[in-house]
């Protein structure tokens, strides 16, 4: 990607410099008197994750590489090509790192602004955020198909220095979407060795571990994309000792118990954790959509047999029709003011599950972001929001979910909050 000219504003400048502590700069509206407390990054144990995307950008930015992911026109933002259902509440964001979307304006009249993930001060209040509603940390995105992406690094190495400032912890998440199946090895395990050797990741100490070995999330074990025998090489490299061996988390279908290919139903078996892919799938309780969670004893059980760790994927909600269109409407489901995305943390709970994996914190292209989202978007486009609750709902959910599966609350089904 190109490299912006963008001259950053001395006085936001001078206000970064004059709030650095220790910990590194503080956001506005944040305290920096004191540090929050580290997390743990030695086990996944007791720890609730979050999917980080990292891959919003606007023109102007530290990349200057367009709409990236909030449009499908790098050069232009409209209605007609918006691919996102959400809308950030941008109202805590500095001058400097708000991008105004032109033709786009809040029902108040007042321009309205998106952000970018390559900016570091965007990723630094996401962390801040995480740290003051007791989010552990991220599994940061790493697209296969997008590597060749110079400014991937470069919001890797903003997620490493923000978990740093903020005592989070993160892993790298591999995804496989759309990735050549000639090709997935190779770059998959390429990329890996450059982190290991080059960007000496793993000996960050507030990189995540797991059974004294970093952690490495890859997702995209789909029988219908490639064969068992790249999924068994992928799974043999990261289990072979020395220094690119890791804990491997392995996402895959949530119907993978009935995988009838006994190859591939092998692979599902020896990952270190297992991690099957749960947004989308939901059943009818009360004639309301809820997640379908009924897979999940059979799949803690299952794990526990083979040896393996279990961290299923709790979501809030989707939705995605800027995305595909108005005949994807016939997708969305309801967050139903968060009891949606309480149940789901009710009933890890309930079987005594140790771990969760948050899709997403960010990903307001497919409505299941828990950041802060605006309830009064603008009104030129149908966006989805947060149904009044207030524009934190969702990290304050998810802070109390992180306590439940660390044992530090009681267990209900009901909402354990009020707005």
């Amino acid at each position: 990607m190109r490299t912006s000219r963008r001259v950053v504003r001395a006085g936001v400048l001078l206000a970064c410099a004059m709030l650095v502590s220790d910990t590194g700069p503080a956001i506005e509206g944040h305290a920096a008197s004191s540090p929050p407390a580290a997390i743990d990054a030695a086990s996944l144990h007791h720890k609730v994750l979050c999917g980080y995307q990292g891959w919003f950008r606007c023109p102007g930015d530290p990349v200057n590489d367009g709409w990236r992911h909030w449009s499908n026109s790098t050069t232009e933002i409209t209605p007609a090509r918006l691919t996102v259902e959400m809308w950030p509440e941008m109202s805590e964001y500095t001058a400097d790192e708000s991008y105004p979307a032109t033709g786009f304006r809040h029902p108040d009249g007042q321009q309205a602004h998106l952000f970018s993930s390559a900016h570091p001060l965007t990723v630094q209040r996401h962390f801040e955020w995480m740290a003051q509603y007791g989010i552990d940390g991220v599994f940061v995105q790493r697209f296969l198909v997008s590597l060749g992406d110079p400014s991937i690094d470069r919001v890797l190495g903003h997620v490493r220095d923000s978990a740093a400032k903020t005592g989070r912890v993160y892993a790298v998440c591999y995804d496989l979407t759309d990735a050549p199946a000639d090709r997935i090895y190779d770059r998959l395990i390429n990329d890996w060795k450059r982190l290991v050797d080059e960007k000496k990741l793993t000996r960050d100490g507030r990189y995540l571990h797991h059974g004294d070995k970093p952690v490495v999330f890859v997702w995209g074990f789909y029988s219908d994309r490639f064969k068992p025998a790249l999924a068994h090489r992928i799974i043999d490299f990261f289990k072979t000792d020395g220094p690119y061996a890791a804990t491997l988390v392995g996402g895959c279908p949530w119907s993978w118990r009935a995988e009838k290919d006994p190859e591939w139903a092998r692979a599902f078996r020896r990952f270190d954790v297992i991690s099957p892919w749960n947004v989308g799938n939901f059943g009818e309780v009360g004639g309301r959509r809820h997640a379908a969670t009924d897979s999940w004893k059979g799949d803690l059980a299952e794990a526990k047999k083979a040896g393996m760790s279990f961290l299923p994927t709790i979501y809030p909600g989707f939705g995605w029709t800027n995305l595909k269109g108005k005949a994807a409407s016939a997708g969305t489901i309801p967050r139903l003011g968060g009891d949606f995305f309480w149940r789901q943390f009710a009933t890890a709970a309930d079987l005594g599950v140790e771990m969760a994996y948050v899709a997403m914190f960010d990903e307001v292209d497919e409505a299941t972001a828990i950041f802060k989202v605006s309830n009064a978007p603008p009104a030129q486009a149908r966006f989805a929001t947060y149904d009044g609750r207030p524009s934190d709902w969702y990290l304050r959910l998810t802070g109390e979910g992180s306590k439940l599966i660390r044992g530090e609350r009681k267990n209900q089904a009901g909402l354990p909050i009020e707005p």
